[in-house]
């Protein structure tokens, strides 16, 4: 089977959708099947085939797409900039995965709604097409309305983000989401057909992260000092200042911990300087970008993810594979992953007190500490296989082709796994 997995965002540098487009195309190869990949480049100034390097500059698209799409042609395009953003940016990512060519491939497998609503205008007669989506778009961009993306008329980006994700979470033969919370938002909201939809969680691959906990790094763990680690990007929506304004309280109580913050994002400068002003900079450190997270998560003792809101983070994954219990805002898709005092801590989201009262619970219960971490880990290795997950993902490709051919019967009803 040829294979396409495709992501609207910037590819390498796209998160958590990354590593599951790598690690799904690994385990597909490893049964048979070619695999490409598609996305915008990092820098979002062109459109390739990853692993081919065949790719189409931006620049080469925008002078007939200004043509085009004018302003006195058509005005609400231009009204919103979030939306004449994104409105040009869909269309250079349409002409380019046209021209690159979409005719070869068995599925084409996107990994949001923008890519899914775009792949779907221009798609040839062949492929089927399916969609996994990692998260709501559209409650994110409400968010960001009311602070980065703020202007006069936001009433016209939400109506436009709210359309796209009714667009792209229906114009696949299924789409694929990790939970039940987002199900619930695509069916109530959105109006998506329950039928439509195909529910379970991603997959990890294990073993290799495991080897990678033995890796050596020049980071060393204090020795008279318990470490708390957050990873993942440095953006508003992942909560990391609340993190840092409980890390202010919890040293008014004790200072026997560091805290470890692994990534980067456009708020690191803000909260460094939030960190300097709490007079924490000896207890915060920064490490950015980092390629040995599985090391430092074995070197911890406590993982936090305080985010405002969330589907399935592979930093919850990757935390209960490596045995820690994770504190973690209870948003989203994360109360479906952690139970609360059996694998992990959940906090209400932006509950500053309650975070730094559950991290001063696990620094002083070395017990409770470790059994939330062991529980977390037999769970994890249970639960994340990714030969279940890969197998669950080639049924539904298998559903989707019987489903266009018309062969109903062949087509599953279940699902939820």
């Amino acid at each position: 089977m040829k294979i396409l997995l495709a992501t609207y965002w910037a590819v390498p540098h796209v998160g958590g959708v990354w590593p599951y487009m790598v690690q799904l195309r690994e385990r597909l190869e490893s049964l048979g099947h070619q695999v490409d990949l598609l996305g915008y480049g990092h820098d979002s100034t062109y459109v390739y085939i990853v692993n081919e390097d065949r790719r189409i500059e931006k620049d080469q698209l925008l002078p007939l797409l200004n043509a085009k799409l004018n302003e006195q042609a058509y005005p609400y395009i231009h009204a919103n900039p979030l939306v004449k953003y994104t409105e040009f940016q869909r269309y250079v990512y349409e002409l380019s995965a046209a021209y690159l060519g979409l005719d070869k491939y068995d599925v084409i497998h996107t990994q949001d709604v923008l890519s899914t609503a775009s792949i779907h205008r221009i798609k040839p007669e062949g492929p089927v097409l399916v969609a996994t989506l990692h998260g709501c778009i559209a409650h994110e961009i409400r968010h960001q309305l009311t602070t980065i993306h703020k202007s006069a008329n936001s009433y016209m980006a939400r109506a436009y983000f709210d359309e796209l994700e009714h667009l792209g979470a229906t114009s696949a033969e299924f789409t694929i989401v990790a939970n039940k919370w987002l199900r619930n938002i695509l069916v109530n909201e959105f109006h998506v057909p329950t039928k439509q939809i195909k529910v379970f969680q991603y997959g990890y691959d294990i073993e290799a992260f495991i080897e990678r906990m033995k890796e050596k790094s020049p980071i060393q763990r204090p020795v008279d000092k318990k470490v708390i680690i957050y990873t993942g990007r440095l953006v508003e929506l992942k909560g990391v200042h609340h993190l840092i304004t409980a890390l202010g309280s919890l040293k008014e109580i004790r200072d026997d911990w560091v805290c470890w913050i692994v990534g980067e994002g456009d708020k690191q400068d803000e909260l460094q300087n939030q960190s300097k002003a709490l007079g924490l900079e000896d207890d915060i450190l920064f490490f950015g970008k980092r390629a040995d997270i599985p090391y430092l998560l074995s070197n911890s003792d406590i993982a936090v993810l305080p985010s405002m809101i969330e589907n399935q983070p592979f930093s919850i994954v990757e935390a209960q594979i490596a045995g820690k219990p994770v504190i973690a805002s209870d948003v989203g898709g994360i109360p479906e992953i952690i139970e609360h005092k059996v694998t992990g801590l959940l906090f209400p989201v932006g509950d500053t007190q309650m975070l730094c009262k559950y991290l001063d619970q696990l620094l002083s219960k070395d017990k409770f500490r470790k059994t939330l971490g062991s529980n977390a880990k037999k769970w994890g290795l249970t639960h994340w296989s990714p030969d279940k997950a890969v197998e669950r993902v080639l049924n539904v490709y298998q559903s989707a082709i019987s489903k266009k051919r018309g062969d109903e019967g062949n087509v599953p009803t279940d699902n939820v796994h």
